[in-house]
């Protein structure tokens, strides 16, 4: 594709083709550990940093590599960094970014490992962490110390939904002189893009909604600047936790059908949160396109649509949350999410279950939320779905 200001969806259908020297329409999957040198000298420039070529799929791969070009094209960054799992992309930013005695500020209801990585394994090595509601500036505010080197959004965040100001929190930490890192998973490039918004490094997980089939499992990290891509892929390629080139493959297959996905799921979520938050037997929904939502306004200010997550309890708690979960047909009881399938699960029990109960708490994460990942089946099929399941409760 030759144009530079063709629309979002052009970019992601046409993401990679036309690069073939054979003419493939799709990218080739290059399953290789390693790529032939042109001579002694093609080998040693390359090893330089000079000339062009591959050396060995851990450093870059030519499938990966188009993954990589368009996750940043969509993001509106300078480069994209694949890595073998969302994680992957978490582990690589902080240990990149993150030196002795830092110090990091994140959301606390952000998805659980990525704080577990940080509470439990970088503190071994000095890195200090506090976590607060981002969703308050002043929270934020007051959580900075002179050591913080990294704010560290999930906006919306996993599970509690919340949403965080990404240009006030850019400012806040940029006044610091530290960095500003969103995980856009949950939003996905189509709904949100956080480095227009004043964030220094976007990552996501793969896995959910860019690829949208539950058939593998990648993470990419996608950089404003090219002074921290020079930063952090030589880390991730230290670290070895790079993309396969058939997991690559896959996502640029998922990638291409992305807005069609995310409009028909959110179309049923819009429908499905409304019905939730008027049935007799549901306490609270909590969802981004409902006016209940307390940033309803703020989502809308900086994401193109309100997405396909729905977090609600029960009236009659994690038991009759239980018998729900048991109960569904359509709805498959599973974690993950953004997928063409509707996914539901229990955070506190599953996903966030590495959290202390103190904790989950104080970010919203109660016994008995339950996470609803909406998917792209028949509507009137999902309501009929929780209809019959919350008769059973």
């Amino acid at each position: 594709m030759k144009s530079k200001t063709a629309g979002f969806n052009t970019q992601v259908v046409h993401a990679g083709m036309g690069k073939d020297p054979l003419g493939s329409l799709a990218v080739p999957i290059y399953q290789t550990s390693a790529f032939a040198f042109k001579s002694a000298r093609h080998g040693a420039e390359l090893f330089e940093g000079k000339g062009e070529g591959y050396i060995y799929t851990r450093i870059q791969n030519p499938t990966t590599e188009t993954l990589e070009e368009a996750v940043a094209k969509l993001e509106h960054g300078f480069g994209g960094i694949a890595t073998a799992s969302g994680m992957g992309a978490v582990a690589s930013v902080y240990m990149a970014l993150l030196d002795k005695e830092a110090h990091l500020v994140g959301t606390d209801s952000v998805y659980g490992p990525s704080r577990g990585l940080a509470e439990k394994h970088l503190s071994r090595f000095g890195v200090a962490s506090t976590w607060v509601d981002t969703s308050d500036l002043g929270k934020i505010r007051n959580a900075l110390r002179p050591k913080t080197d990294m704010l560290y959004i999930e906006t919306p965040s996993n599970p509690a939904m919340t949403v965080t100001d990404i240009a006030g929190a850019a400012d806040l930490i940029h006044a610091r002189g530290g960095l500003l890192v969103v995980d856009n998973t949950f939003a996905s490039p189509y709904l949100q893009n956080p480095l227009d918004l004043g964030a220094d490094v976007v990552l996501h997980s793969i896995t959910k909604f860019i690829n949208g089939h539950a058939d593998l499992v990648g993470g990419i990290i996608v950089t404003k600047t090219e002074a921290l891509y020079k930063r952090i892929r030589p880390l991730m390629v230290a670290l070895g936790c790079n993309m396969d080139p058939h997991q690559a493959f896959l996502a640029l297959r998922g990638l291409k059908t992305l807005t069609l996905r995310i409009e028909r799921a959110q179309e049923n979520a819009i429908k499905i949160a409304t019905w939730l938050e008027a049935h007799p037997k549901v306490a609270s929904v909590r969802y981004l396109g409902l006016p209940s939502h307390p940033q309803h306004s703020l989502a809308l200010q900086q994401m193109k649509g309100p997405g396909t997550m729905i977090c609600f309890e029960l009236k009659g708690g994690f038991e009759a949350g239980q018998r729900l979960m048991d109960s569904v047909n359509v709805a498959t009881l599973a974690v993950s999410l953004g997928g063409v399938e509707t996914l539901i699960q229990h955070p506190a029990s599953m996903t966030h279950s590495s959290m202390a109960e103190k904790d989950r708490l104080a970010a919203g994460i109660s016994a008995g939320l339950i996470r609803y990942s909406v998917g792209i089946e028949d509507v009137e099929d999902l309501l009929g779905d929780l209809e019959q399941a919350l008769a059973n409760v």
